[in-house]
Parts: C-alpha cells; structure tokens; sequence
C-alpha cells in the first residue's frame, strides 16, 4: 500500500521548497550513543590479543549492564559494531550512524489518504457550522462510495489525519470553525500592560453592567433589573464611581463619571471606554455613536482624554474582571437573583421547582437600599490586596492619590435630568415626594430637573432652556399636634412653615398692589389682617401640680396618676383591663 506524505498546506502541492537536511532528537541521541559505544568497544578491544574473544565479551557485558547506552540502544550485536565502525571510516562525523529511519517534519504527515480524499475531508471538517469529526469521517466516506471508489480508508486514518491538522493548523482550525472573534481569544497573543507605571486617576474605564438581580423601580414601582453604571480607577482597581440605570437614559454614562470625580476629589486625564456605537447599542435601542452623544464637549471642557478600546475586545477593559467578581461575590447573595441569562438561573425559577419556589424569600431591594449594599461590598473589595501593588490594599492604593478640591457645582451639566410637566403648589414632584424653594412660587411651567441618585434631599431646577433657577430641598412631614403632643423640635418646625406660608402670601399681594387702586389697596390690606393674626410664640407652661387631662396612651396616664394621684378611681379600672395585664404582670 503506498503511504504519501500530506503537507500541512494541503491544497498546494507543487511549490515546496527545500530546507535543511532535518535530523529529529532521538535520531540524533541514538547516533551519538552509538559513537560512544564504538568508542569503548575499540578501547576494550586494545585490551587484549584475542579481538574476535574481546567482541563477544564486549557484547555480552553490554546487553547484560543497565548503563545509560543500553537504555538508549538496546541489545547490540558484534556485526553491528563492526557495521558502525566501517561507516565511520576513521571520522568522528556522528551524522554518519544515523538511522535510516523516515522522520516527518512538522509540517508534514505520512497518511495513507489521496488528495481527493483529504480535501472533501476536510472540507466538511473546516465548515463554520462545526460538523464533529465521526460525522465528517461518515459524509466523507458516503460520498467516496457514490463516487464508485473500492478502497475507503477506516475511520482511525481520517481521526488521525484531523488530530494532526488540528494541532499544527490550530489557527485555521479555530478561524474555519469559530471566527475571528474566536481566533483573536484563542489563538493570536495578548499585550500585557505595566500598570505600575500609572498613578490613581490616570485612567478611568468605564463600562455597563447588567445586573442580575432585581429592584424596585421608582418610577414605575414594579421590579427590573437595572443596569450599573461604573468607571474603574485602573492603577487601584477600585470602582470609584457608579451610576444606577433604570431607564435608557444616556446621561447616566454623565453622571457616573460625576460620582467618580466628585469621590476621587480629582479629574482623570484619560477615561477608557468601550467602543462609541458598540457602548450604545449595547445598552440602548437606538444606535446613536458615543460622538453623536454631546459627551466629547463636555469631557474636553473638563480637560479629559476620551479612549475607545476596539470593538468586541473584552480583554482590553480591566473592568470586565471587576464585574466578573461583582457577580459571582455579590449578585449571588441578593434574595432577588434571578442569574444574567438562562443557562445560570436559580433553582426557585426552573420549571416544577415548588419546593424551592416556596423556600425563597420574595425581598426585592429598592434603589436605596441597592446603593447602600453595593458600598459595604465595596468595603470589603477595596480590603482586598491591590493587584498593581502586592504589598498594599485597593483602599490604600487609593488614598495616595493628589486631591484637586473639587467644586461639585461645576458638575452640574454631568448630572441626571429629567422634564416635570407642571410646577404643583408644593414644588417639584419626584420619586414620591415633594421639592420645594420659594423661587418655584407661583410658577406653573414647565421646567427640567437635575438629580443623583445618591442624594435625593435635594434636587436642582432648571428652565426649559438651562437657565438655573434654585436647589429645591425635599420637603419633610409635619407632626399632626407638634403644639400639644411633639418636641420644641416638632414646634420649631411647624412655626417654620406658617411663616413662610404668610411670607408667601404677603409677597404676593404687595406685587399685586401695582394693579390696583389706593382704595382697593386699603381693602385688600384691612381684610389680610382680620383673616391671619400675627402668630406670637406662647410660652412654655411651667410645670404645675394640677393633674395633666391630655396623654398619648393608657401607660403614660396610668405612671402619671400613680405618682401624682395614687387614689384616682380609673387605676382600678385600667388594673382590670387586657392591657395592663400585658404591660405590667
């Protein structure tokens, strides 16, 4: 049977080109054993006059020693050192013992298959739809049936034949089958980067990150699962800035960046982010590119650097290894995991699952409370070793950094915004609640407001057109008696907010009085003062021995009558009850 030799280009035949005379390592071993071997042999023969008496027992003491010689060459035998000592011909030339043994190349494979063969072979084994080699072996030899061929090649000469392809032609191999993508992570070497050579705050990375587990939305009130914002300090490693998105909003890309800023107390030279179009069509419908987005102005008034990293090239963004570790040392822990895609979903969502569906705990955080989480986490990731510092933490990494006093208000035009229809009597309506300054009386406009996340006490109010109109703070609830059952703290506030009630309304008319006459004026004023009296501060009753008639609860009057009126007839009453059988037996 004839065996050919199969290059490792298996389509070109005629164009080899002749190299070197190849000699493979064990060839190359067994001829210098053999050099030594004759070696000794000549000097063992030189020892005595016998020669023919000396062969034998050269040979004998060699096939019955366990030197390093006989592991390597075996039983030899007289006629074979004479052999060897011919081809020597009085040389040292090793090259000259040799075996004629037929070694393939590297590039090349003894098989038994013909061209035709190797190419439909192959040609189904190097298909994109990644057909397996039993099948491509079975289709092979089908079609070389219907062609009417009587030899077909057994099964183990194809899996031999594709074992070798693979592992000398890996790169076409993963290129067919896998892609370019695939070819880039497999097969073609990485950069490695010197990290060291940066200071905290050269460079921010920034990315998105689905979350994968559930929360409250504000706005709508139904859970989601929202999407982190973050940038990542490259030198320490740390988040040091983030951004829940709930909504496609492309300000929260913005308002990261602010959180990072305002927390780092510095602005970065650089940020490193993911391809423009890439990093918007990932987390947002529309395909607008980074470019398109109004962001590079206002990155340059900041005086920072924008990078892309190629697209679909996750290795080059050291973030990608954060949220790898975010996932698996906290999304896990949340009660409202439900996993990042099908294949890693917890039990309690498989199908039939009762018993674990009935274990769960329905807790699904809001906002707040996922903010809060997500900072003790990073407490406890920034404890951890610094990569690019081994003999130091991420937090300590982190505080050498230069402070630069950052004024939050220059920030401004990086924070969330938002459009309110209408101005309500007590401000501003968001999330729930109420903002209000006493710029915001009387208007009944539209207006558009900026917010974070992290601090909703406040908000900042803005005209349609961005012209800033005040900081309007969240509005707190009064105590429903502050006067007779709260604190001076629960009065103070009361007091508060009827004065300004009656400044506002005093603002009001004196700007109405320019449109009436003096008479009308006059009217306006008597009527003002009949309807609203002068609030006036009463003072404090001192303390009095006269039994007090107003308690909060039955506890309260019952401690205060038995030091103040042991003898009064409801003690009795209140020892017969329910409650103070609970509260005192």
């Amino acid at each position: 049977m004839c065996v050919r030799i199969r290059y490792m280009d298996f389509e070109t035949m005629e164009n080899q080109i002749e190299t070197s005379k190849f000699i493979h390592e064990k060839a190359k071993q067994i001829a210098l054993a053999r050099l030594d071997l004759v070696h000794k042999w000549l000097e063992f023969r030189r020892k005595l006059n016998i020669k023919i008496q000396a062969d034998y027992d050269f040979v004998k003491l060699h096939n019955t020693t366990d030197s390093h010689l006989r592991q390597v060459l075996g039983k030899v035998s007289r006629g074979s050192l004479h052999r060897w000592n011919a081809m020597l011909d009085g040389s040292e030339d090793y090259e000259k013992l040799l075996p004629q043994y037929r070694y393939s190349k590297i590039d090349e494979f003894r098989t038994i298959l013909t061209d035709e063969e190797i190419k439909i072979f192959m040609g189904l084994l190097l298909h994109p739809n990644r057909i397996s080699i039993g099948k491509a072996i079975a289709l092979t030899k089908y079609k070389l049936k219907e062609q009417g061929q009587d030899f077909i090649p057994a099964d183990a000469t194809f899996r031999r034949y594709a074992k070798w392809f693979k592992a000398n032609n890996y790169d076409k191999w993963v290129l067919a089958r896998d892609g370019e993508k695939a070819l880039s992570d497999k097969v073609e070497p990485y950069i490695k980067r010197d990290a060291s050579l940066l200071e905290v705050g050269d460079i921010l990375v920034a990315d998105g990150h689905k979350l994968a587990f559930q929360v409250i939305n504000p706005f709508t009130g139904k859970p989601c699962r929202a999407t982190l914002v973050g940038f990542l300090d490259w030198k320490s490693t740390a988040l040091v800035g983030y951004e829940i998105m709930l909504e496609e909003n492309t300000q929260c890309i913005a308002s990261a960046l602010r959180n990072a800023i305002i927390n780092l107390d510095m602005v970065p030279k650089i940020i490193y982010q993911d391809n423009g179009r890439a990093f918007r069509a990932k987390y947002f419908t529309n395909d607008k590119g980074f470019n398109e987005l109004g962001f590079q102005g206002l990155y340059s008034k900041l005086g920072i650097e924008t990078v892309f990293a190629r697209p679909y090239n996750a290795r080059a963004k050291v973030i990608e290894r954060f949220f790898k570790e975010f996932q698996e040392g906290f999304e896990k822990l949340m009660p409202s995991y439900v996993g990042s895609n099908i294949a890693n979903k917890p039990a309690y969502l498989m199908r039939n699952e009762k018993l674990h569906s009935a274990w769960h705990n329905d807790y699904i955080p809001t906002i707040e409370e996922t903010i809060k989480m997500i900072d003790m986490w990073l407490n406890f990731k920034n404890s951890q070793t610094c990569p690019n510092a081994p003999n130091k933490t991420i937090a300590e990494v982190l505080e050498d950094r230069k402070r630069q006093n950052i004024n939050s208000d220059t920030l401004d035009d990086l924070m969330l915004a938002t459009e309110v229809k209408t101005i309500q009597r007590n401000g501003v309506r968001f999330l729930g609640c109420d903002y209000f300054n006493e710029r915001l009386y009387g208007f009944k406009s539209k207006v558009l407001i900026k917010y974070n996340l992290f601090d909703l006490t406040k908000i900042k109010v803005f005209t349609p057109k961005g012209e800033y109109l005040c900081t309007a703070e969240r509005v707190t609830e009064t105590h429903p008696m502050a006067k007779l059952l709260g604190d001076i703290k629960d009065y103070e506030d009361y007091k508060q907010k009827i004065v300004r009630q009656k400044q506002l309304k005093k603002k009001t008319v004196n700007a109405v009085k320019n449109y009436f006459s003096t008479e009308e004026i006059k009217c306006l004023e008597t009527k003002m003062n009949e309807e609203i009296s002068p609030l006036v501060q009463t003072s404090f009753k001192e303390y009095s021995n006269a039994v007090q008639t107003v308690f909060r609860n039955n506890s309260q009057k019952y401690e205060y009558l038995i030091k103040h009126d042991s003898n009064n007839p409801w003690i009795a009453e209140f020892k017969q009850t329910k409650e103070y059988r609970l509260l005192y037996e």
